[in-house]
């Protein structure tokens, strides 16, 4: 098989990252040799959408319908079995490269007006390694059109446990709150996690627990995993607020992982306007997060 898209290789001290042309996404990135997140092979597409870039949306998008400005608007269900529209519009589209050096690259793109989504802008992601503080990543967001645009930003990165299960993982995630959602994984109300399965504001076993839950009401700007006596630490700036956490099954792809992917808004925000962002004409939105391991 051929290559399903040319990466990019950047490198600082024990750091090297690699990043894929389709969708700018994060296709691997190791200390010292061993992965951070969950690599996947050159000629194949990335599981589960590992490492993916969600603008201008995260997460889903009930039906894919909204209403913005007073306008009805219907996005391409791209989630069919909910029927939802899922992980925003530049997952599977080439990006262009701008910028490369050895320890840095900008992947670009130019987001046109289309169906269920009429609005123009232009996205920047810039991925940077530090010796030291490993992995930095900022995303750049401008309004090339005349009208103001919806928008929220995630990403999904999927922290390697290295072979080991979910069960001996050990997780710590700052939140003060977990989303309530319905049958179509689209919040409906949200639930303190103190005294419940979910208070992992102190790190602690995952053991049986698996997630796929979005917490809000942040307490930190760090989470933490730790297995075989090495932790992953996931950051954010304050332009994030929300965080996906996934406990995938990726058995038949020879890995194991959990994913904990920083958002800026929740699920389904465009219909319920919770922490969404609205960019105008002319200006921008920058957020920053990154991985560093021991």
């Amino acid at each position: 098989m051929t290559p399903a898209a040319p990466r990019h290789d950047i490198a600082a001290g024990p750091y090297r990252a690699a990043i894929s042309e389709v969708g700018a996404a994060l296709a691997g990135f190791w200390r010292d040799g061993r992965p951070v997140t969950a690599p996947h092979p050159d000629d194949s597409l990335p599981p589960m959408s590992s490492g993916a870039v969600l603008l201008p949306w995260p997460n889903r998008i009930r039906g894919g319908a909204y209403s913005f400005g007073g306008v009805a608007l219907q996005l391409p269900l791209t989630e069919p079995a909910k029927s939802n529209a899922s992980h925003g519009l530049v997952r599977w589209v080439r990006w262009s490269v701008t910028e490369h050096s050895d320890r840095s690259l900008t992947m670009t793109h130019e987001l046109v007006p289309q169906t269920g989504y009429p609005f123009a802008l232009r996205f920047a992601v810039h991925y940077a390694l530090d010796a030291v503080d490993g992995l930095t990543v900022r995303t750049d967001v401008s309004n090339a059109g005349d009208a103001g645009a919806p928008f929220g930003a995630g990403f999904h990165p999927y922290l390697d446990l290295n072979g080991h299960d979910l069960d001996h993982a050990e997780l710590q995630i700052p939140a003060a709150a977990v989303l309530e959602v319905d049958d179509r994984q689209i919040p409906i109300g949200r639930a303190a996690v103190a005294d419940t399965p979910y208070e992992l504001e102190g790190i602690r076993p995952l053991g049986t627990l698996r997630l796929d839950h979005g917490f809000a009401d942040l307490t930190g700007d760090r989470a933490h995993l730790r297995v075989d006596g090495r932790t992953t630490t996931v950051w954010w700036d304050s332009s994030f607020r929300y965080l996906q956490v996934f406990t995938p099954d990726l058995a038949r792809f020879g890995r194991t992982a959990i994913a904990i992917e920083p958002m800026s808004c929740p699920a389904n925000a465009f219909n319920s306007g919770e922490a969404l962002t609205v960019i105008a004409p002319g200006d921008g939105w920058s957020g920053s997060w990154g991985i560093s391991a021991d």
